[in-house]
């Protein structure tokens, strides 16, 4: 009976082991619904939509919110779940200090094509902040990461010279960011590494963490750690007390600062 309970036990485990890592993408990527190529988006904001062409010949999906006379515009990385349908009227309130937004869907989201791919999405998040080169000096571009977001804002960042790079609940890197969620999960299988970690130290540009103290789905002391990677004086940690992984949006303090980051 024992040997029987002993085998029993090993199948259900390497069952588990099967199903977290053939449905891993489904747990990290939450896309919602894919959206047709001419599906219109309808915003309370005039906006242009953009389709970016990848170097493997696939098309990125973004909104671009417009001002009349723009102080600057915010390269907004979107978390894991849901896809322009909610961020393009989302990340609108940049816009009442004069900032224009442009924000993308990440490949296999929305209307976004290609198959998910740790480089090539970094690449994607690339292409977008060229693609704001050709109308925006690099002193007039926020790069702005929200929970995933974190990873691909934190790349570009590292790798060009933008006014602001500004983190919102961001993780350490993606093993750390499950652990923290589900304890005893088989991080040793994950296909992804997304190690913001890495490339963190290589920002040369001005660094503000916001993070909710009551956030239970990033680590708000991980992402402490995070920004210690970074030894610039000019980085800021600003913690929101009260705040969760969704709402730091809604607190005065964080629009006050926000704001004195933007303005700068």
């Amino acid at each position: 009976m024992l040997l029987n309970s002993i085998f029993s036990f090993s199948i259900l485990a390497l069952l588990g082991l099967l199903i977290f890592y053939i449905f891993q993408e489904k747990f990290i990527f939450r896309r919602g619904h894919r959206l047709l190529k001419n599906t219109p988006f309808h915003f309370s904001t005039p906006f242009d939509e953009v389709f970016l062409t990848t170097s493997d010949q696939q098309e990125i999906n973004a909104v671009h919110l417009r001002l009349p006379v723009p102080k600057g515009v915010v390269l907004f990385f979107h978390g894991n779940k849901g896809n322009l349908t909610k961020w393009g009227e989302r990340v609108n309130y940049f816009l009442a200090d004069t900032y224009e937004v442009f924000v993308m869907d990440y490949r296999s989201y929305g209307k976004s094509t290609g198959d998910l791919n740790e480089d090539q999405m970094y690449e994607d998040a690339l292409l977008a902040y060229s693609h704001l080169k050709k109308s925006f000096s690099e002193d007039k571009i926020v790069v702005y990461g929200f929970s995933l977001g974190g990873t691909f804002a934190t790349k570009v960042a590292a790798l060009n010279s933008p006014k602001e790079l500004i983190l919102e609940a961001p993780f350490y890197n993606l093993k750390k960011a499950v652990q923290f969620v589900f304890p005893f999960a088989p991080v040793f299988l994950l296909k992804f590494k997304f190690n913001t970690n890495h490339t963190i130290p290589l920002v040369s540009s001005p660094i503000t963490i916001f993070h909710g103290t009551h956030d239970k789905t990033t680590s708000y002391e991980d992402a402490k750690t995070l920004l210690r990677l970074n030894t610039s004086s000019k980085n800021a940690f600003i913690p929101i007390a009260g705040g969760t992984h969704h709402n730091i949006r809604t607190f005065p303090s964080y629009k006050q600062k926000l704001t004195i980051l933007l303005e700068r």
